[in-house]
């Protein structure tokens, strides 16, 4: 099959792919919506005629965000809920308040690069944030996407996925050292492997999954990183909020990408093979059709 490219690219806004879109009628999810390219992501979604839910922690601030985002784009139907990825009732109570089909769901937030963290279950924080909690959240509203006839899932990924593999023997870090950059690429990993076993599992009901990468932006993300590892990055090239929400946004709204399922983009076009040394670009373990049964099925039994 032949890659998939779009007339987009690395400088595309959110807006610029979903200018001339109707999303008029459609219903969205964007988690952790009221920062980052979260924020740009659900503007872009209702700027394009979408009702948008944005979940966050912080109800209050997630209020201020959406009547900003109401503001700037005439559109009413944006709305806030909280939800805490890391604990498994609120994501439980999130999908049972949850009423209607749901025809976009991004799932957008995370966490990066933290202190050795752990839930209650004992699993560590960045996979149970970044994977877990958001697989969670779709196992529950299962019943709206399959509902709303053509549902759509974006899985925000990262080019950190290229730092490590599922290590199923031992994913909490429970006997080996713990390192925060590998906690994060495994659960980037994940989240792409998530898609993949989306995109097979509920064909059917006609979900279609994808993950995206959406390059390196300046956000609330990197609040756990030292003042001297950001300064070694301020030669890297930094897209902007609305540069960096476009990949969401082309996957969840255009139709460019109608029965597109099961993939990894980034830039706006599906990802090359990575080529080892390099920092773009998908890994084969990323896309391995057993490594993402495997990690359903043990993320089944954990949620």
């Amino acid at each position: 099959m032949s890659r998939i490219t779009t007339p987009f690219g690395y400088t595309s806004t959110a807006a610029e792919v979903l200018a001339g879109v109707d999303l008029t009628g459609r219903r969205a999810v964007v988690t952790g919506g009221a920062s980052g390219i979260g924020v740009e992501t659900v503007r872009a979604l209702a700027g394009a005629g979408a009702e948008v839910t944005l979940t966050a922690r912080d109800k209050v601030v997630g209020e201020r965000v959406a009547a900003g985002i109401i503001d700037s784009t005439g559109n009413s139907h944006v709305y806030v809920a909280p939800l805490e990825l890391a604990d498994r009732e609120s994501v439980r109570a999130f999908a049972a308040n949850w009423d209607g089909p749901l025809h976009i769901l991004i799932n957008n937030a995370g966490v990066m690069a933290e202190p050795l963290n752990r839930t209650p279950e004992g699993w560590e924080h960045q996979f149970a944030t970044n994977h877990l909690g958001h697989f969670g959240l779709a196992l529950g509203l299962y019943d709206a996407l399959a509902a709303a006839g053509g549902a759509r899932i974006v899985s925000v990924s990262s080019s950190a996925h290229l730092w490590s593999d599922i290590h199923f023997d031992d994913i909490h870090f429970e006997n080996r050292p713990y390192d925060e950059w590998a906690a994060y690429g495994q659960s980037k990993t994940a989240n792409i492997l998530f898609a993949v076993e989306a995109a097979k599992r509920w064909a059917s009901a006609g979900i279609t999954a994808n993950a995206v990468m959406p390059g390196g932006i300046r956000t609330a993300l990197q609040r756990h990183l030292a003042a001297e590892t950001l300064q070694q990055w301020d030669d890297f090239p930094w897209k902007t909020p609305e540069q960096g929400a476009s990949t969401s946004a082309l996957l969840a709204g255009s139709p460019l990408l109608d029965g597109v399922t099961g993939l990894y983009f980034e830039d706006n076009n599906e990802a090359l093979p990575n080529v080892q040394g390099e920092n773009t670009g998908v890994a084969p373990y990323a896309l391995d059709p057993e490594s993402a049964t495997r990690l359903w099925e043990l993320s089944e039994r954990l949620v």
